[in-house]
């Protein structure tokens, strides 16, 4: 067999098996630049390990804190110490969006190096195809007939040998920086991807921050930083909390037998297996049941908490009936709607500003019902706000249940 056919082959499967690549991280111009950003990485990420074990510290200071008797000094501590938890959060954000901002720039380096390599191998790979076609045809009798000596003859056959294990090489060599080019561009997207998200962590943090500072002031006025007045306010924010749950389970189970009877959820309501997100905002302030809420000491927290701006459009979840769309013109007042679906679930929206839908009216999945409030002193925010959003619950058969395990997962 020609030797020149086994190069042509292994050029030919080379090529076609093989057809992206990216450069090894030890060649190209900028791997000094690529090693000094590396060292920044590792030390912005050794800063963020430090700052998150000390908010771990605050977090354990504030568990112990629930552990006491509930009092106004207590309250106080605990709120301190969740700001300070929420300044070193948001001092790991900045720290986590510098450091991908370093890992883009460390990548965006690379890239650069990869496609230098790519266009050298292509230019070796291009030698070695010309070195290649100058000896095409020629066989071994051929080239003995060329030259004087064994010697000579021994020589070019060697030359050919490495024209072929060149050729292997290269395409190889080719091949796997394509491969390392596409990774790294994959890997910037995605870090750029990362860095929008904590973008927008960042903002929220800072919003958080700024509800715990006047959680803290509106707590201290409305006590006159007495422990006294504490307990009673304490006292008062237990009833009107009973006076509304009381409400909502009772309306909810006559509202539901009426309809029952009537078969109307059957016959109009939609299935509640899965229900569409209230608002077009899906970050959440506070969880079911959640142990960091800030009333905890007065009530646990029977649904979710989602950030969304004063007036922000509130939609039906799922099909069903108006049971309760309870507005209040005051800022002490807990406005809310209350809707019954089928299979025994009902879902609570708090908090409204305003409310569109009449009560023992039909609603339709998507249809606005309301707008957000939360803004502690207007209307309908009631007393348990720290700024605004919805708090949105679910029910099922009457009890609290935790609305992610209904809600969609679209984001």
């Amino acid at each position: 067999m020609r030797l020149a056919a086994i190069i042509f082959l292994v050029l030919f499967i080379g090529l076609f098996v093989a057809p992206s690549f990216v450069l090894s991280e030890n060649v190209g111009g900028n791997k000094e630049e690529v090693d000094v950003l590396n060292q920044q990485i590792a030390e912005k990420k050794a800063k963020i390990k430090q700052i998150e074990e000390s908010i771990a510290a605050y977090k354990k200071k504030i568990d112990q804190k629930r552990l006491e008797a509930v009092s106004l000094s207590n309250q106080v501590a605990i709120i301190d110490n969740r700001v300070s938890q929420v300044e070193l959060d948001i001092q790991a954000t900045k720290e986590k969006l510098e450091s991908l901002t370093l890992e883009i720039n460390a990548l965006t380096l690379g890239i650069e190096d990869k496609e230098k390599v790519i266009s050298k191998q292509k230019r070796i790979l291009a030698e070695l195809i010309r070195a290649y076609h100058e000896q095409d045809g020629k066989n071994y009798l051929e080239i003995a007939a060329a030259y004087a000596n064994f010697s000579d003859f021994y020589g070019q056959v060697q030359y050919l040998q490495t024209v072929q294990n060149d050729l292997t090489l290269s395409v190889n060599s080719l091949r796997d920086a394509r491969q390392e080019l596409e990774d790294k561009k994959k890997q910037t997207e995605d870090r750029k991807k990362s860095y929008a998200v904590l973008n927008e962590e960042l903002v929220q943090k800072k919003n958080d921050l700024n509800e715990q500072a006047g959680l803290k002031q509106s707590l201290l006025v409305q006590t006159y930083s007495s422990e006294l007045k504490f307990k009673t306010l304490l006292a008062n924010l237990k009833d009107q909390y009973q006076a509304v749950e009381s409400e909502v389970t009772s309306i909810e189970r006559e509202v539901r037998k009426k309809l029952e009877s009537q078969k109307q959820l059957e016959t109009e309501g939609d299935s509640s297996a899965k229900l569409s997100w209230p608002t077009q905002s899906r970050y959440i302030t506070a969880s079911f049941y959640d142990p960091d809420y800030p009333f905890r000491y007065v009530f646990e927290h029977p649904g979710i908490d989602i950030r969304a701006a004063q007036g922000t459009a509130i939609k039906a979840v799922a099909s069903g009936y108006v049971a309760r769309a309870k507005k209040c013109s005051l800022g002490s007042c807990y406005s809310y709607i209350m809707l019954v679906h089928a299979d025994g679930l009902s879902t609570v929206y708090g908090h409204t500003s305003s409310i569109v839908v009449s009560e023992d009216k039909f609603v339709t999945r998507g249809d606005i019902i309301g707008y957000t409030g939360g803004t502690p002193g207007t209307a309908g925010a009631g007393p348990f706000v720290t700024g605004p959003h919805l708090h949105f619950e679910t029910r099922k058969n009457g009890i609290p249940v935790n609305p992610l395990n209904y809600l969609v997962r679209d984001w």
